[in-house]
Order: C-alpha cells, then sequence, then structure tokens
C-alpha cells in the first residue's frame, strides 16, 4: 500500500503554513481497515480541493514491511524518528494488545508530544499513548473489547464509550471504520470547512455519525422488540457482572415477582433469566481471558464466581473449551 506524497525533503513543504502534515505509525498487527478510512478521506479531502492539502505518510519502528491484522503486508513510507516535521502523528494500534514493545514507541512519542505535535489513537493506538503518559488529564475512547481493560491498567484515565474523543491536541478513536469520523469532524476545521467534510462523506457514500455516539448500540436498540421491563433486566445484568443480583433483587427492583420475570425471560428470549444472566458473565470472562494476561482466578471472581472450578466448568458448558486453552489457542491465531 502506498501513495503519492509531497517529499518531506521539498524545501517547500516548511514554508506552506496551510499544508497539513499527518504520519500513521503501523504497529504490527495493526487494523488495515482502520488505516483505509483514515488516509481515503485525506486522500479525497486533496481531490475535492484540486490541490495536496492533506501530506500524509506511514510510519514504522523498522526499515521492513508491517503487517496487518489481516495478514497483508504494508511498505512504510519511513521510519519512526526520520522525521518529525508534523502537525498531527496517529498510533494505529494491533489486535490484540501486546504486552511489551512500548518503550521505544513511548519515547518517539513523548519527544514528539515535546515539540508540541498534536497525537492521536486509532482503535488500540490510544493504549500506546496512555503507555506513554500522554492520556493523564485528557478524555480518551479506545475499541470497547479493550476499554475495561485500558481502565484496569490505567485507572486514572477517563476513557469514554464514545466512537470519537477529541480532547485539545489529542485525537482518538475506536477503530473498524470510527476513522471515517474522526477525520471527516477533522476536515471541518482549517484549512477544511464543513462543506468539504460534506463533500467527501458523499465521495465515500458514508453516512456522518456524531462522534459522541457510543461504539456499541444500547440494548434497547440491539433488542427492539422486548418489553421494557425485560430491557431493565438486563441492563442490570450487564451492570452488575462482579457481584451478581439474585433473581428475587431483580424482580423487586422491576417490581415484578420472580415468576413473572421468569415467564417473561421465556417467552420473549427464550431462556430462563437465570441462563441469560450466566451467558453475560461468561462474555465478559471470554473478553478478559483473550484480551488480557489476567490470571484465570482473577477472572473468574471480576465476573461473579467464587470457585474459579465452577467458573472453568460453566465456561466450557457454552464454549467447548476451558479458559487456558481458548486463551492458548487465541495466542498462537494472533502469532
Amino acid at each position: 500500500m502506498s501513495h503519492d506524497h509531497v517529499n518531506q525533503t521539498d524545501p517547500t513543504l516548511d514554508n506552506d503554513p496551510g499544508m497539513q502534515r499527518l504520519g500513521f505509525l503501523l504497529v504490527p498487527n495493526f487494523s488495515l481497515i482502520a488505516l483505509s478510512s483514515a488516509v481515503d478521506p485525506l486522500r479525497l479531502a486533496n481531490m475535492a480541493l484540486g490541490r495536496r492539502v492533506f501530506d500524509y505518510v506511514t510510519i514504522s519502528a523498522r526499515d521492513e514491511p508491517v503487517l496487518s491484522s489481516d495478514g497483508i503486508r504494508v511498505l512504510p513510507d519511513q521510519v519512526m524518528g526520520e522525521s518529525s516535521q508534523f502537525d498531527t502523528v496517529f498510533v494505529i494500534g494491533p489486535n490484540p494488545i501486546p504486552k511489551q514493545g512500548y518503550g521505544e514507541i513511548s519515547r518517539w512519542l513523548r519527544k514528539l508530544a515535546a515539540q508540541g505535535i498534536a497525537l492521536g489513537g486509532i482503535d488500540t493506538g490510544s493504549y500506546f499513548l496512555a503507555k506513554a503518559g500522554l492520556l493523564n488529564g485528557y478524555r480518551c475512547t479506545i475499541h470497547w473489547e479493550d476499554r475495561q481493560i485500558m481502565l484496569e491498567e490505567f485507572p486514572q484515565l477517563i476513557v469514554s464509550t464514545r466512537l470519537v474523543e477529541i480532547d485539545r491536541d489529542r485525537y482518538t478513536c475506536s477503530g473498524g471504520i470510527s476513522p471515517l469520523e474522526l477525520m471527516t469532524f477533522m476536515l471541518r476545521r482549517p484549512p477544511g470547512n464543513r462543506e468539504l467534510a460534506q463533500q467527501v462523506s458523499d465521495l465515500l457514500i458514508a453516512h456522518q455519525r456524531n462522534p459522541d455516539e457510543n461504539q456499541s448500540l444500547p440494548l434497547r436498540y440491539r433488542y427492539a422488540n422486548l418489553p421494557k421491563v425485560l430491557l431493565e433486566a438486563l441492563e442490570l445484568m450487564e451492570s452488575n457482572v462482579e457481584e451478581p443480583l439474585s433473581l428475587v433483587e431483580i424482580a423487586d427492583y422491576l417490581k415484578i415477582s420472580r415468576r413473572q420475570l421468569e415467564r417473561l425471560f421465556q417467552e420473549f428470549v427464550n431462556t430462563t433469566p437465570a441462563r441469560k444472566y450466566l451467558e453475560i458473565r461468561l462474555a465478559r470472562a471470554r473478553l478478559f481471558i483473550l484480551r488480557s494476561n489476567r490470571l484465570i482466578e482473577d477472572i473468574a471472581t471480576s465476573c461473579g464466581f467464587t470457585a474459579t472450578s465452577h467458573f472453568i466448568t460453566r465456561y466450557r458448558e457454552i464454549y467447548s473449551n476451558t479458559p487456558q486453552a481458548e486463551r492458548l489457542a487465541h495466542h498462537r491465531t494472533s502469532r
């Protein structure tokens, strides 16, 4: 993947106050769709303007192709540290988040921040900014699957569930195609404008979503056919995973009997409330199994299981594998 960009050594580049220079650091196993969603709006903005206003380059830590999460290798335009002629640098993070290898990237990002260069994180890129200590005091976001892990490691941070967070000179978005929202929002600012952002969206045949939107649909949209009382029951379950409520407590809160609660679940969800609650807790546990290095015992406790053996048994019933075996298989596939 390459593009025609203005040569960074071109002396006219540094003297053009209207030129916006953006860098995209590709971390091995980065999201290819996130990269495309970030650079295509810039390419189309240049096309709409009839001149190159947004210059963008891909960057890597090594002078070699970078493997994306779907197996396609991208030859970067430059190596990290080769140039600092940027207005903004984005880190396009990998999936899953690696357990090591942050030192060199962190030092480079801190150097850019000290030079007043704006920084952004795409997908899990905000995790790298957090590792470098560059999100303290800022609002940020990350892909919903990694939000809990981010909060546990960096409890001082404000990590939202929004598609996009723009807080002063920090730009973060959640991954997937959310960079479209981030970039079209940035195109509204000088040297762009609202009309340019709309033109780009039209060319991409993309509806401009509000950056404040949540990444995942609320329960009331995912289960649009359910009665309100059942939606409230499910919301209670999702909000009380570590210390599960009893069915009597849920029914009392909803001002219905336990028997009514069970009948509603059987009629509309085709399962018992106890079974659904178990599935919600195990789904949360599975996120931690696949996307963190936490001990199985800790995950069991944080998802409301007092005995690890019971947790493993119920996990295997649902996912046909033990938590440890599934984690190992996932890591082998990721590598």
